[in-house]
């Protein structure tokens, strides 16, 4: 037997098997096609091909990956890069039934490839999701923060970011976190194609981001998931509504807030929550009007705030302090006049309302500033006489 010529006799063995008891043509000849890779030592191609292997219809039913690892793989398995490694164990990963064994099986291959970050996170990611699943929820924190501290360190962002941002959001969704859901969604839509996401899964994530950004706490920017276009999966659908209450928030409008009452009360979180989302929509309705106004006219009365926001007169003093105190406006309180000077409100994603309402004011600015270079340029003449 020389080893280094052509192959253990392990593998000359099961690979000769499956060739021989496989009945479609087409896979046995993938079969043999491996061993001709692997006995000529083409690590690479052998990889890529495995890769695409591991995915074929006949594991689905025969259970073989396991096999396939410990009697194939694991001879060459030195031979592959790390994250190639990785997803290629995942894939093996889902023949073993029994959680425990599962995760010790990727915590042996973790150990494999610690010397590379991107494999390793996707290791930590699979595991995490067993546990997930499995209500380990002190395990997932933990691995959460642990991992998320190895990913600050890549630069490049990829599906591994995809997987972990995956794993945060589902682990906040659980546990009722819904700022830091709605945060790691986004994080999850920005690494990958929305395409590759199906419909189906596309309207239950919309609806669960939507309902997050109202409910977060601290979440007053809706602009980012009004401008993704997995919010276009709802339109036409029983929770359309969800679109209509986020630009509603985004602009203040308790007016349409208080319409969509019949749809936004089927969802219980929103109702046990209803007083905090009338204090959030109130502190939205105060940064809008500030933000509408000319930078020359931000002496708001107490009357027009309390109108806008649909409180009493003796109300508005507090509700103002509540936005200076988020950091959502700038400016201070005239209890004397019972105006509020507003001097800057928090930078968001503007809608597209928003943009059009911004460029009135910046063409107002405009036509200002050339009436007062025309006003200047006829007093030269009478300054220099």
């Amino acid at each position: 037997r020389d080893f280094e010529k052509t192959m253990s006799a392990g593998v000359k063995t099961y690979l000769t098997e499956r060739q021989e008891q496989e009945d479609v043509a087409e896979i046995a000849q993938a079969w043999a096609e491996l061993e001709d890779l692997y006995t000529r030592k083409l690590w690479h191609q052998l990889t890529v091909r495995m890769k695409e292997f591991v995915r074929s219809d006949c594991f689905k039913e025969s259970k073989g990956l396991l096999e396939l690892y410990e009697k194939f793989i694991s001879d060459f398995e030195h031979r592959i890069n790390s994250l190639s490694l990785v997803e290629i164990i995942l894939h093996i990963k889902d023949d073993i039934q029994d959680a425990n064994e599962a995760v010790a099986f990727l915590e042996r291959a973790k150990d494999k490839v610690k010397e590379d970050v991107e494999a390793t996170v996707l290791c930590s990611t699979a595991i995490g999701m067993i546990k997930l699943h499995a209500g380990s929820m002190e395990d997932v924190k933990t691995l959460i923060g642990e991992t998320g501290s190895l990913l600050d360190t890549v630069s490049n962002v990829s599906f591994i970011h995809a997987r972990f941002f995956d794993l945060s959001s589902q682990y906040y969704a659980a546990t009722s976190s819904y700022a830091d859901y709605y945060r790691d969604a986004l994080r999850y839509l920005g690494c990958v194609e929305l395409m590759a996401i199906p419909v189906e899964e596309q309207q239950n994530r919309a609806f669960r981001m939507g309902l997050a950004a109202l409910l977060g706490e601290g979440v007053y920017n809706f602009g980012e998931l009004l401008a993704h276009p997995v919010l276009e999966s709802l339109t036409g659908t029983a929770n359309e509504w969800v679109i209509e209450m986020l630009y509603a928030f985004n602009s203040g409008d308790i007016h349409q807030f208080e319409s969509l009452r019949s749809q936004w009360q089927q969802q219980p979180d929103l109702v046990k929550n209803e007083s905090k989302l009338f204090e959030k929509i109130q502190l939205l309705c105060v940064m809008e009007l500030t933000f509408k106004r000319p930078s020359t006219s931000r002496n708001i009365p107490f009357n027009v705030i309390a109108q806008e926001a649909r409180i009493p007169v003796n109300q508005v003093e507090l509700l103002v302090m509540k936005a200076l105190s988020l950091g959502l406006v700038k400016g201070s309180i005239d209890e004397v006049s019972k105006q509020v000077n507003m001097t800057w409100v928090q930078p968001r994603v503007l809608d597209l309302p928003q943009i059009q309402g911004m460029t009135g004011r910046l063409s107002e600015w405009c036509r200002s500033v050339k009436e007062t270079i025309h006003t200047v340029e006829d007093q030269v003449p009478e300054l220099l006489a």
